[in-house]
């Protein structure tokens, strides 16, 4: 059994692997960049359609204050109705279509 290592035999080995690579390194290439895509759009789909946590709910709720009205503000917008049959009419309008300028 001969246990020493031919440099030559190294050499040529070394040589004939850098050309197989050389051959399929596009292929490679498009391959590698094909499973990076494809895991990406993957883990997107998975994140997109997971729950929200109720922790996450309870934190966006919190977040969202309601708006208040001060009520000498009320008292005034009412007092200023009883007064005025024009600020009536505008009030009545905005009531029935609150949509219209």
């Amino acid at each position: 059994m001969n246990t020493s290592i031919n440099l030559e035999s190294v050499k040529m080995q070394l040589n004939s692997l850098a050309q197989f690579v050389n051959r399929y390194k596009a292929i490679a290439f498009f391959l590698v960049i094909t499973t990076l895509y494809g895991f990406i759009i993957w883990r997107i789909n998975v994140l997109s359609t997971a729950p929200a946590s109720q922790e996450a709910i309870a934190e966006v709720e919190k977040a969202a204050t309601q708006p208040r009205i001060n009520e000498a503000t009320i008292k005034k917008m009412e007092s200023l109705q009883d007064n005025s049959v024009r600020v009536q009419t505008l009030f009545n309008d905005a009531r029935n279509n609150p949509f219209e300028e």
